[in-house]
């Protein structure tokens, strides 16, 4: 697990349960994918400062709500599908594959959106006009690409059908790990072009949750689709 992701010291009252949020919180957001080996109890019980006990009884809690499995003495974030291998094919530049993997999420996204804008739950409607509120466009681009998964997969873990959140977790985690997507974000030639792309983002960030927040599907479509198209025509056509 990233150690720029430190876990929050835990309280005293409820020490289980308050583990077992931040933990869900992790496979929720594919900070912790599905198929990866969850830490060890003595990790965790160094991590969140606390026994054992409380670490085995938040992963007997996970374990009963079916989002982690044993393999053997080791946890894993269960997993339902097979893992997804994405790679640049033949003789496709980076930009190309980039491409492949907007059109891939794409036709995953702009669907499991608007299902999810139907389905989402108060607390889930709440949860990502919150993510949204903290869009600016003064972001690291570092900030700005941990913000951008976490809102896109809470938005995506309220469409309450399993297969299709691990399937467009699997592909948001290609896309987000790609060495391609990093170059082109990283490149020192681009840092005023994706300056730009941040702050059109959190714009588009703004009108995809408003849409979520209202239950509207044909605004979330229009704004899902709007905002892809926005940022994949800024690394594909302006980014070097």
């Amino acid at each position: 697990m990233p150690d720029d992701h430190p876990f929050e010291p835990i309280s005293r009252q409820t020490v289980s349960s308050q583990i077992r949020t931040q933990l869900l919180e992790r496979i929720t957001t594919g900070e912790l994918a599905p198929g990866a080996r969850m830490p060890s109890e003595r990790d965790l019980s160094e991590r969140f400062r606390v026994a054992r006990t409380s670490v085995r009884e938040a992963m007997q809690g996970l374990a009963s709500l079916g989002v982690v499995e044993r393999r053997g003495n080791r946890s894993y974030v269960a997993e339902h599908l097979p893992e997804v291998v994405v790679a640049p094919g033949g003789a496709g530049n980076g930009k190309s594959f980039v491409a492949e993997l907007f059109e891939t999420r794409r036709a995953l996204e702009v669907p499991l959106f608007e299902m999810a804008a139907v389905r989402a739950s108060d607390e889930d409607r709440e949860r990502v006009a919150s993510l949204a509120a903290r869009f600016n466009g003064s972001l690291e681009i570092g900030k700005f690409r941990r913000l951008d998964r976490e809102f896109h997969t809470t938005i995506a873990a309220s469409c309450d059908n399993p297969l299709l959140i691990e399937l467009y977790g699997k592909v948001l985690d290609r896309l987000f790990r790609s060495v391609e997507f990093f170059t082109l974000l990283s490149s020192e030639a681009n840092q005023a072009e994706v300056a730009k792309i941040i702050a059109d983002s959190s714009d588009g960030h703004h009108a995809i949750a408003a849409a979520f927040v209202a239950g509207d599907a044909t605004a979330m479509r229009l704004a899902a689709e709007s905002h892809l198209d926005q940022v994949e025509h800024s690394m594909i056509d302006k980014l070097t």
